[in-house]
C-alpha cells in the first residue's frame, strides 16, 4: 500500500508546533499508556533489529524521590511535577537477544559478543535512535515531552541499573504539557546552515 504524506496537522502535532515542556498539568498518564508508547516506539528501525533501548517508567512518588538526587538541581522540580519521566538507558548486552530479533542472521551475535567497542558504539546509537522514536510516539499518542540530559548517569546507573549491563543515556519527562510554563520557540539552523546536497 503506498504512503501518503501527512497532513499538516499531523505534522504540527509532531514537530512544527511541538515544544519541549517545562511544566505539568496535573492530568495523569496511565499505564495503559505507557504500554501502548512503548508497542509503538519498538517499531521504529535499528540495525540488525538490535532493539538495545531499556527504559524504566519512573511514575511513583517513591521512584521520583529514587531519582531525585541524581538530577541537576535545575531539572528537580519539573521531573517531581512530571506524571512520568522515562529513563531511556541502552543494553551492552543487546546480542544476547538477537536470536530472537534477527533470527535470519544466527550468527549475529558474534557480530558483538567479542568487541566491546562495537558493542558499545551499536548500543549508544540504536539505542539513542530508539529514544527518539519515543518522543515521536509520545507526540503522537497526544502526550507532552520533556527530555533533558541535566543528571549524574553514573549515578541513575547506580539507582536504577545496577548489576546490570544496562547504562542510562537521557531522561524525557512525560505529561500534559501546562502551556503557561514554556519558552518561545528557539532557532534551528537553515537547511544550508546544516545540509548539503551533492
Amino acid at each position: 500500500m503506498p504512503h501518503t504524506q501527512l497532513n499538516q496537522e499531523a505534522l504540527d502535532q509532531l514537530f512544527l508546533a511541538a515544544h519541549t515542556h517545562n511544566a505539568w498539568t496535573d492530568r495523569p498518564v496511565t499505564d495503559g499508556l505507557l504500554h501502548r508508547l512503548y508497542d509503538t516506539l519498538r517499531m521504529g528501525p535499528t540495525s540488525a533489529n538490535s532493539c538495545p533501548a531499556r527504559i524504566v517508567f519512573v511514575k511513583s512518588n517513591d521512584a521520583k524521590e529514587k531519582l531525585l538526587p541524581a538530577l541537576m538541581e535545575g531539572n528537580r522540580a519539573k521531573v517531581m511535577a512530571a506524571p512520568v519521566t522515562a529513563i531511556i538507558g541502552y543494553d551492552l548486552h543487546f546480542y544476547d537477544k538477537l536470536g530472537k530479533l534477527f533470527p535470519n542472521a544466527p550468527d549475529a551475535p558474534s557480530w558483538f559478543n567479542g568487541d566491546e567497542k562495537t558493542a558499545f558504539t551499536n548500543a549508544f546509537r540504536n539505542g539513542t535512535l530508539q529514544g527518539a522514536y519515543l518522543i515521536i510516539a509520545a507526540r503522537a499518542l497526544g502526550l507532552d515531552c520533556g527530555p533533558m540530559s541535566g543528571f549524574d548517569n553514573a549515578k541513575v546507573d547506580e539507582l536504577f541499573f545496577a548489576g546490570t549491563s544496562v547504562r542510562s543515556n537521557f531522561i524525557c519527562s512525560l505529561g500534559y504539557g501546562d502551556p503557561k510554563g514554556g519558552y518561545p520557540r528557539n532557532p534551528r539552523l537553515s537547511f544550508w546552515e546544516a545540509c548539503r546536497i551533492e
